[in-house]
């Protein structure tokens, strides 16, 4: 504050401005030239002039400057830029990507796992506390009660008929014999009767017998079947969730875990919360299981074919070219008639981290006849006026740069064909090239050239 009671606002300079000024006062570097003649002996510096500094085309990026300019690079590769079909797409997940794990009971669910949590094959995601289980403990064991209870009344079944038959066989033989009597001229006709008459009586509680084991021998395989049904479904039920018996917290509790591993996508249930049978409780995927969509013109129907080469690279040209993936082309069997579109896809045969579902991008085709050439992003090439200018990283040292006047062919309007300066594998700045362009400006050498090296030669030859 001044004395007059008014305050001063102190502005200060971006910082890639600071950046420009440390670029500038490292840029003038002095090198040799071609020649191999020594240098002259120096002279006396309190007589002589200062020496002017040799014309140089390095630059110097330490990571310091790096950072603040935000400087990216790109490899120099090889590419088809002319003759290629570019169709913008996105990647998106296979149906084999997504499993669906749903409660298999009505009942309250416990969540045990969060979105985006990674989880491998056996993993509790939630457990189910439900009436219908404790219902299904009790059927089952009244079923078996059953079942076990027809065995002795069998045999109390099998007993009675050994009785009776011994008994129909003793007042068999008892009418025999006083038949034998009778027609032997003794022996009474009341007798036989009352024989005839026990013997019957025995028969019909042999036919009552067989009948009850045979309602019997019904209400055991009535019995056997229904706890074989019940023993399937609660065999069904633990083989659905994909947990051991042994990882089941006990009677009127049921323990879901992954089949697979993967990632946690959604978690739609609620904490806690009442849910359905075959409510939807969680979501699992494979992020790597994914591949490429893309809409190509109907037109272009003609000059695709299943199994070409495409490739993918990220829909924007300053993202580093190693990221981009090949994979075979697959041309959808049937295309859209309003749109007048069809779709291509195109399943990736290795992929890199940024490759997930929803990542847009651009699908790369080289149509018949394409020849492959060295290709920088265009975004990399700057102008000096009229001169394009490129900035090619030292291979020797990563925090040094060359600024070279770039020899071009044609371009697509991504990438651009350079034929001169680099080699492939060499890596050029993209972002921050145009500061870079700013700050050596002042110290482009006039009546020679450079080599990519970084040394300077007078002359046009």
């Amino acid at each position: 504050m001044n004395p007059s009671g008014h305050r001063f606002r102190v502005r200060t300079a971006p910082r890639f401005a600071t950046a420009f000024l440390a670029i500038a006062s490292l840029v003038a570097m002095p090198i040799g030239g071609c020649s191999r003649e020594p240098d002259p002996a120096p002279a006396a510096p309190a007589t002589a002039p200062a020496q002017a500094a040799a014309p140089t085309n390095r630059v110097d990026i330490p990571e310091s400057v790096r950072r603040n300019l935000g400087i990216t690079f790109a490899r120099v590769e090889p590419r088809t830029v002319e003759r290629t079909l570019r169709v913008p797409g996105r990647f998106e997940l296979v149906p084999s990507a997504r499993r669906e794990y749903r409660s298999p009971v009505e009942g309250t669910v416990e969540v045990l796992v969060s979105q985006h949590q990674r989880v491998e094959a056996g993993t509790p995601l939630f457990r189910v506390n439900s009436p219908e289980l404790v219902q299904l403990r009790d059927d089952t064991a009244a079923a078996r009660a059953r079942l076990d209870a027809c065995e002795p009344m069998k045999r109390a079944h099998e007993a009675h008929r050994e009785s009776l038959g011994a008994q129909a066989k003793l007042w068999a033989e008892r009418v025999a014999q006083l038949e034998r009597i009778r027609d032997a001229g003794g022996g009474g006709a009341s007798q036989i009767a009352a024989a005839r008459a026990e013997l019957g009586t025995v028969q019909i509680a042999l036919a009552e017998v067989a009948a009850e084991e045979a309602e019997l021998e019904s209400t055991r395989r009535v019995a056997e079947s229904g706890l074989r049904a019940l023993v399937a479904r609660r065999s069904l039920l633990l083989a659905g969730t994909g947990c051991a018996e042994a990882a089941q917290a006990g009677d009127g509790t049921l323990v879901v875990c992954a089949g697979a591993s993967g990632q946690v996508d959604q978690v739609p249930a609620t904490q806690g919360g009442r849910i359905d049978r075959s409510g939807l409780v969680a979501t699992v995927i494979d992020p790597a299981q994914v591949r490429f969509r893309a809409k190509a013109l109907q037109s272009d129907l003609g000059r695709l074919r299943d199994g070409m080469r495409a490739r993918i690279a990220v829909g924007s040209a300053t993202a580093a070219t190693d990221a981009a993936i090949a994979g075979p082309l697959t041309v959808a069997p049937v295309a859209d008639a309003d749109a007048r579109t069809i779709e291509l896809l195109v399943v990736p045969e290795a992929l890199t981290p940024w490759a997930r579902a929803g990542i847009a991008g651009t699908l790369e085709l080289p149509l018949e006849g394409a020849s492959e050439e060295l290709a920088i992003p265009l975004s990399a090439v700057v102008r000096d006026g009229a001169m394009p200018i490129i900035f090619r990283r030292d291979p020797a040292n990563p925090d040094r740069a060359f600024r070279l006047d770039a020899d071009l062919g044609p371009s697509d309007g991504q990438w651009i064909s350079i034929l001169s300066g680099v080699r492939e594998g060499d890596e050029v700045v993209v972002a921050g090239s145009h500061q870079l362009m700013l700050a050596t400006s002042g110290t482009a050498a006039k009546g020679g050239h450079f080599h990519p090296d970084g040394t300077f030669h007078e002359g046009e030859d």
